[in-house]
């Protein structure tokens, strides 16, 4: 018997409310309190995203290297945080390459594998399509004077969430023209402008209180989180729907799984740091 309690009573409206409340408070004390509870946070994030975007890969026949992958996915976000922090020196780095390597030499000795290189290629895959946008994140913590700056983490995860809570609500209240019904036939273009609208309120107010950065720095990533956002929330559609899958977990109530939660980072953190650190 389910306990009377339990986050599965509630509607489905009430599970993402409650869970995005929790996860937010989570997210934004850990970035508050210190670098290092940032970092704990984000290693539990970060492992459970890219063993779940394994597990889905699994789902279509693939067979990459879970726990390895992770393992380096986990390192490598180690190094890049411990490299800002400047406990260790960057060439540290190197050794992440012979260990992508070590991914070849695995493989060679599975003898079940009828398409070792496709395990390969989804084991990358992970890599870069996971571990390395959750590193970057912290490489824009640290983008102005070499100091952790909780208020860009804190700010542009704001930003995210104010564009895909607009997204859902406007979407669900006046979606009618779809937005690209191929991959994704709930999705539309009056969710995508609520989702707009909703960051550019939430931007005002960010630009005006977390004064680490410009005004029109905080508007440019607004802008590179509304479109970049929007296409990695489509790319994840794209991968579910070539595995014939709704969601990508049940981590996370409400939401799915933590791909589905945090997609839009994943294709917004590399152009907000080539954006920090050219501008």
């Amino acid at each position: 018997m389910k306990s009377r309690f339990s986050i599965s009573n509630y509607s489905n409206l009430a599970q993402r409310v409650i869970t995005a409340l929790i996860g937010a408070l989570v997210i934004i004390g850990g970035a508050l309190y210190s670098e290092w509870a940032y970092f704990v946070i984000f290693v539990v994030i970060l492992g459970f995203t890219q063993m779940e975007f394994y597990k889905l890969s699994g789902l279509d026949g693939m067979l990459p290297l879970k726990s390895f992958g992770t393992f380096v996915g986990l390192l490598i976000f180690s190094f890049t945080f411990l490299e800002e922090m400047k406990i260790i020196p960057i060439a540290y780095y190197f050794l992440v390459f012979p260990l992508v390597s070590m991914i070849f030499f695995i493989k060679l000795y599975r003898k079940s594998d009828k398409k070792p290189f496709t395990g390969i290629a989804y084991t990358i895959l992970g890599i870069f399509y996971v571990a390395i946008p959750f590193s970057l994140l912290t490489v824009a913590a640290f983008s102005v004077d070499n100091t952790f700056h909780y208020e860009i983490i804190i700010g542009s995860l704001f930003i995210l969430w104010a564009s895909d809570s607009g997204a859902f609500f406007a979407g669900t209240k006046f979606g009618k023209t779809k937005l690209f019904e191929r991959v994704s036939p709930k999705k539309s273009w009056e969710g995508s402008l609520g989702g707009a609208f909703t960051a550019i309120v939430v931007t005002y107010f960010i630009s005006k209180n977390f004064t680490v950065l410009p005004e029109w720095q905080w508007f440019c990533i607004m802008t590179i989180i509304i479109i970049a956002g929007t296409y990695g929330d489509l790319i994840e559609s794209l991968f579910k729907r070539s595995i014939a899958i709704k969601d990508s977990g049940k981590g996370l109530p409400g939401h799915g799984g933590f791909m589905d939660r945090f997609d839009g980072l994943l294709l917004s953190t590399p152009f907000i740091v080539a954006f920090l650190k050219i501008f």
